[in-house]
């Protein structure tokens, strides 16, 4: 596997669990990864924070960088809120988040 290829386990809704090889030399984000898999994310607002369309679990023990002001500030407008959560949209993949597995949030109205 190329040193610019990680895999990821994305669990659908239903609990199927997705796992996708993504590249991490394009400057890609789960949400970004999981629309381009056909994975019931939304993005509505283009992954600029501004929605909770993208509401991951981070189910692995990755170590991520803490969220911005802007993600927590969603955050807290979102539904279903664990310790876990954050926006798809601002988890970057990179190299060292080889193996992250994460759980789509269930959306509001389900």
């Amino acid at each position: 596997m190329s040193e610019n290829i990680i895999k990821v386990v994305v669990i659908d809704r239903e609990g199927t669990p997705h796992t996708i090889e993504a590249p991490t030399d394009m400057g890609m984000n789960m949400m970004e990864l999981c629309k381009a898999s056909e994975l019931p994310v939304e993005g509505t607002c283009g992954g600029m924070a501004m929605c909770a369309s993208c509401h991951i679990y981070v189910e692995s023990d990755h170590e991520l960088p803490e969220p911005s002001e802007d993600e927590e500030d969603m955050m807290d407008q979102a539904f279903f809120v664990e310790d876990n959560s954050r926006l798809g949209c601002q988890v970057h993949l990179a190299n060292e988040l080889n193996g992250l597995t994460v759980r789509l949030a269930e959306v509001s109205g389900d």
